[in-house]
């Protein structure tokens, strides 16, 4: 690596020449922040040795997730998010395959700001704040009542008298200033500082004591009404919601999506204006007709996409390239990188994609390299810094064998992605099992990374049906374990015989097949045997499921392995309930109110679904059975007034098959 005096003087040279670039030229070869970033650098270079500092450096310048103790909230409509997009290009194609799916409509819009907040759900009855919940995992939140009731900026009483259920969606967000104060209080009283405003909102409203929430300046917009209040347009409920005592986000209607695109660069440019952080900027379909007829693919609306401005950015140091071995077998190098905060992260590691995407960004060990939270999420290294490159930066090239099991490398139909062949691979089974185990398939508690190891190793698992073979003798050699520790990790497993359709189908593993495409599946099929069967043509009557996902699923099941791993399973005794339209509490509405013992609320909600019934978060008329435990809420004194049915765990669970 190069010396700290070379390095220095590197950083004064590239950071004195983009000044030249931006000021004397306009150009502006990388972001304010990456260059933020570079300045940064050097200053605490010459912090840490002030003998390094010249009087021509730049800074010699004078400047001018659900908490313990919350109550779960089922969303009745689920609390989707949205699909991304980064140039007005994406946008066109998404107007375009919006148009195939209902080509007989007028496509006008409205765009509102995006707020970095957190979203809550509100709930009014009778024109009374009720309730208020998080996002949760969208569909089901955390009751966050008593901190919500705290913002002067959301109505315990909305403007108008309006009988029923009413429900408004928005965002929890903190002014700028309000940040910057608050931090400075925090370093004078020597804690701790708030990463950003956003932490300050979604850790405020998660709070048992509401005290602090009140001290804490929030602040609230409201940008939909998901129940209770019937509107045509995005417009017209942006107007109703101000009617009834909301603020609403800065918001323009424009009648065609070629009328945006200036609107997105004047945006762009103005971010940093708001007093508030915006991220970007919410385009939906103005008639909620469309917005309906248009659906939702995967989770996100089809009527609605996110415009993200361009990301927080920050330079670093690829310290090493390295590649990591997917569940599948594709090979991806990443970038090990210094240690460096983005968007209010600390980031270390980064995805390079490929072997042509690394080449073509001529990324190599050494670079100093701009990177970004592509959607303020998933990290990615942005381009490398030629000009701070030290003469030893290594290339670097794929490996021709698996780094793991030497098996060649191969690589797809494509020509991008490589992949291990060997289905045996160590890091491949390890993943497999790993996904299979997870909440989304099997649920298996206790069996994690490194337990998933130890079984591989000492060869006692080959694959995931091998768990159910293992006895506590088998484990008690194993580190970590003794008799009790291995008896409870057995029975866990031995537990988990029982599975959904959908559940067995993400345990599978199957390349581009997620949760969402697996509940798709297992309602379209019905039984894995006719999922096993179905043609290419046949999958692509399922919606959302295009070419790329049907010849993978084809493919999957075409397989020697596929075939054996099912036999495994089946000889494992695992039992797969298939799905099916209907079922003993078809019709049957249900609400869920106090803890019930040592039976998960998620789990008996979702043993309702299954089952063929529905579940309700208010208490209502329609009601069938109002299920009270321990520690109940309001809810189970409505019900009784309403002369509701109400039974208890003991009851719901005979109802359910024990």
């Amino acid at each position: 690596m190069p010396s700290l005096k070379e390095r220095a003087r590197k950083l004064r040279e590239q950071i004195d020449q983009y000044r030249y670039q931006y000021h004397v030229l306009n150009q502006s070869p990388i972001s304010e922040a990456a260059l933020d970033s570079l300045k940064a650098e050097l200053a605490q270079l010459e912090q840490d040795h002030p003998e390094l500092v010249t009087p021509d450096s730049p800074t010699q310048r004078v400047a001018g997730a659900v908490l313990p103790g919350f109550r779960q909230v089922p969303h009745e409509q689920p609390m989707i998010s949205l699909n991304d997009s980064f140039s007005f290009a994406e946008l066109i194609q998404w107007e375009a395959r919006n148009r195939k799916v209902v080509p007989d409509a007028d496509y006008d819009y409205f765009v509102q700001l995006k707020i970095d907040g957190v979203a809550v759900a509100l709930m009014y009855e009778d024109g009374l704040l009720r309730q208020a919940a998080t996002r949760g995992d969208g569909r089901v939140g955390e009751d966050v009542t008593h901190t919500i009731r705290t913002i002067e900026a959301i109505p315990l009483r909305l403007r108008e008298a309006i009988p029923g259920i009413v429900e408004v969606r928005g965002e929890v967000y903190l002014l700028k200033a309000d940040f910057e104060r608050l931090n400075a209080q925090r370093q004078a009283e020597g804690k701790p500082l708030f990463a950003n405003p956003r932490n300050i909102a979604a850790g405020s409203i998660r709070q048992l004591d509401p005290k602090v929430a009140a001290r804490r300046p929030l602040r609230f917009f409201a940008w939909e009404i998901t129940r209770g209040l019937a509107v045509a347009t995005r417009q017209a409920e942006a107007k109703r919601l101000a009617e009834l005592g909301f603020s609403v986000p800065e918001a323009q209607y424009f009648n065609s999506l070629a009328d945006i695109e200036p609107f997105l660069n004047e945006q762009a440019t103005k971010t940093r204006a708001y007093p508030f952080l915006v991220d970007g900027l919410v385009i939906k379909v103005n008639s909620l007709d469309l917005f309906r007829r248009l659906g939702i693919v995967g989770k996100a609306p089809r009527g609605a996409m996110a415009y993200k401005f361009p990301a927080e950015e920050a330079t670093t140091v690829v310290e090493d390239i390295v590649v990591q071995i997917g569940r599948t077998g594709v090979i991806t190098p990443v970038a090990q990188l210094r240690p460096v905060r983005v968007a209010g992260t600390t980031v270390s590691r980064a995805t390079l994609h490929n072997a042509d995407e690394v080449q073509r960004k001529d990324i190599r060990v050494g670079d100093t390299v701009v990177i970004r939270k592509a959607g303020d999420i998933i990290p990615e290294v942005v381009q490398s810094l030629p000009g701070l490159r030290p003469k030893q930066a290594k290339p670097f090239r794929m490996p021709k064998k698996c780094p793991m099991c030497e098996t060649p490398l191969v690589k797809d139909a494509g020509g991008i992605i490589w992949r291990c062949p060997n289905p045996d691979c160590f890091p491949r089974q390890r993943e497999l099992i790993l996904y299979a185990v997870s909440d989304a398939a099997f649920d298996i508690d206790g069996v994690g990374e490194r337990i998933v190891e130890q079984l591989l190793t000492a060869g006692l698992v080959e694959d995931t049906p091998d768990l159910w073979s293992l006895q506590a003798g088998d484990l008690m050699n194993l580190e970590g374990f003794a008799e009790v520790s291995a008896e409870k990790l057995v029975r866990a497993i031995q537990s988990r015989k029982q599975i959904s359709l959908s559940r067995f189908i993400v345990a599978l593993g199957i390349p581009n097949v997620g949760l969402v495409t697996a509940q798709d599946l297992a309602r379209h099929f019905g039984s894995l045997a006719k999922l096993q069967h179905a043609t290419k043509e046949q999958l692509e009557e399922v919606e959302g499921i295009g070419e790329v996902v049907s010849e993978s699923i084809v493919h999957f099941f075409a397989r020697a392995e596929t075939k054996k791993l099912l036999e495994k399973y089946k000889a494992a005794g695992i039992k797969i309930s298939h799905e099916v339209e209907r079922g003993p509490l078809a019709g049957k509405t249900f609400l869920f109110t106090g803890s019930l013992g040592d039976l998960p609320r998620d789990e008996a909600r979702q043993k309702v679904m299954a089952l063929g019934g529905k579940v309700a978060n208010s208490v209502s008329k329609k009601l069938d059975y109002v299920v009270v435990g321990e520690d109940p809420g309001s809810k189970a004194e409505e019900a009784k007034e309403l002369g509701l049915q109400i039974i208890d765990p003991e009851e719901f669970r005979k109802m359910i098959g024990g």
